[in-house]
């Protein structure tokens, strides 16, 4: 949004997935505060290459306007990227895309190179497991811990062009 883009479609993993729901309504959230809404409903699918394929066509047909795709995971956005592409929409002149994971096969491999939350997941996983050993030991505690992600921001994303 800080970049110009005003017409953010959504396309995420399965709607059985707590991940995908989340990354939804936050979505909303933050285009709500914004007094933005999104382009269309998220599109919910495979956590897949295939997906993002797919999924990338169904969005630009049903609203060829939209200029940012919010992506549920890095192989979703790098198959919306390829349908994009194959449509002749231009990464992130006429449309930026934004991925979740951070998942460098993905997200570095993909043209253009992919900007992505990084949930930095292994600090993450650091932090189960001493959680995790501190209860074996006796020393569990009760509640959520929140670790914040980060936006990694590379050539995917842009300032919208005039017009």
């Amino acid at each position: 949004m800080s970049q110009g883009r005003r017409r953010t479609g959504h396309v995420t993993g399965p709607d059985t997935y707590r991940a995908a729901r989340d990354r939804a309504a936050g979505l909303r959230t933050v285009l709500a505060e914004a007094d933005l809404t999104p382009a269309g409903d998220p599109l919910y699918g495979e956590w897949s290459q295939r997906w993002g394929r797919h999924a990338g066509r169904l969005l630009l047909a049903a609203r060829p306007d939209v200029d940012a795709i919010f992506c549920g995971n890095d192989q979703i956005a790098a198959g919306v990227a390829d349908s994009l592409r194959e449509l002749g929409r231009r990464i992130p002149d006429d449309v930026a895309i934004v991925g979740y994971d951070n998942w460098e096969f993905f997200a570095a491999d993909c043209r253009p190179a992919l900007t992505t939350v990084d949930l930095n997941l292994e600090q993450l996983g650091a932090t189960a497991v001493n959680h995790l050993l501190a209860a074996l030991d006796g020393n569990g505690g009760a509640g959520v811990i929140r670790q914040p992600g980060r936006l990694v921001v590379r050539e995917s994303t842009g300032p919208a062009l005039p017009g």
